[in-house]
């Protein structure tokens, strides 16, 4: 009696705690992303910054992430994700950097270090959270982007009120920072051993296919886009639609809310409809969301069409992620491929943005995003494809 009580109990926690962990560590990432983005605007008014030097400073998120990106996609193949799963603490820490900036320079230096930092913990999650899908043998990946997305929602929704009653960046972002780092400590016990044992170690670095080109640039196309959202719709809310102060987060809350039910949906839709039709309706749906908060000047338009385009792009980076990671025996490098290409669309997308707003108009740059939803929506046969 004594002895099968605790079998039990063990079987049960090893059955629970890794998913519970990874999905604890979507959640805070996508809180911790989303508190400083929403600050952006406060940001850049305190510094009395334009749309072009806010581009020029956001250029150093993909600058971080393609100095991060060949340590980690190195250590995944030899050691698994774990490890890198477990520094989630110093990953969070880093939110706090952008608050500290004092120009444009500083601002450069901040967002490198949160986007090496980002980035770094992006991949290696997503590895995670594979490894304990094909542990649980069902799918379950595209929930845990619904936890990013629901974690993305907290944490806009929290810097919605903290703007609102006037806190500023600094004091906001440090206590998500503690916040966020102390929770990721309580999680990492939990997470799964996935370091490859058994036979020769898997190769460090994905070979360049054409599978894996399609891949990357439906996930740079997608996540070029969610970044666009990121960085610009709160920017886009203030500037172009006159939003007041509390309203101007509520563009990226409603993005992430659509988007984190998308996502809990995704996996079911893609069964029942196919990953195909999925994609490409999702696609379609994006494009013409923001086309929509661009073609008006009402703030509720504006945040109706964020929210269009959350529930549109919801599934589509999950399925891409899946499909290239379907090989088990390359599937660490072939994610950190097509993750990276994915990563640099979401960071060197928005900063481009920038440079065309201060040549176009930010309206009009945003165009841009509009055109790489259809670009994804074309290529999407090749998720279906991959099963």
């Amino acid at each position: 009696m004594t002895t099968a009580k605790p079998v039990v109990t063990d079987r049960s926690v090893q059955r629970m705690g890794p998913r519970t962990a990874v999905t604890a560590v979507f959640f805070l990432n996508g809180a911790s992303f989303s508190s400083w983005y929403s600050r952006l605007p406060a940001i850049q008014e305190r510094l009395d910054l334009g749309p072009g030097a806010v581009g020029l400073a956001l250029f150093g998120a993909p600058l971080g992430l393609l100095i991060a990106q060949p340590a980690v996609g190195a250590i995944i193949a030899r050691k698994g994700s774990r490890p890198l799963v477990a520094a989630a603490p110093f990953y969070l820490a880093a939110v706090i950097l952008p608050a500290l900036a004092v120009n444009t320079l500083t601002l450069f230096a901040a967002v490198t270090a949160v986007g090496a930092a980002n980035g770094a913990l992006d991949i290696a999650m997503n590895a995670q959270g594979l490894a304990v899908e094909r542990t649980a043998g069902r799918r379950l990946f595209s929930s845990l982007h619904a936890a990013f997305s629901f974690g993305a929602l907290a944490g806009a929704g929290i810097a919605a009120v903290v703007a609102g009653v006037g806190i500023g960046p600094l004091p906001h972002l440090t206590g998500a920072a503690v916040i966020g780092a102390a929770a990721a400590l309580a999680v990492i016990p939990g997470l799964q051993p996935d370091r490859p044992h058994g036979g020769p170690a898997g190769p460090r670095l994905a070979r360049p296919s054409r599978r894996l080109a399609i891949y990357g640039a439906i996930a740079f196309c997608v996540l070029l886009a969610e970044g666009a959202v990121f960085d610009w719709s709160g920017i886009y809310l203030a500037s172009e639609q006159r939003a007041d102060p509390g309203l101007v987060p509520l563009g990226l809350a409603a993005f992430s809310l659509t988007m984190g039910v998308g996502r809990l949906l995704g996996d079911p839709a893609a069964t029942r409809f196919g990953e195909t039709l999925v994609a490409r309706s999702g696609a379609v749906l994006a494009a013409a969301g923001l086309g929509l908060a661009l073609a008006t000047s009402a703030v509720t338009i504006g945040i109706i069409g964020f929210a269009m385009m959350g529930l549109g792009l919801a599934a589509i980076f999950p399925l891409t992620l899946r499909a290239a990671a379907r090989h088990p025996e390359t599937a660490g490098p072939d994610l950190a491929a097509v993750s990276t290409l994915g990563y640099l669309g979401l960071l060197s997308g928005p900063p481009v943005i920038g440079v065309l707003a201060e040549l176009t108009g930010l309206r009009a740059a945003l165009l841009l995003v509009c055109a790489a939803c259809v670009v994804a929506g074309a290529l999407a046969a090749r998720i279906g494809a991959a099963h």
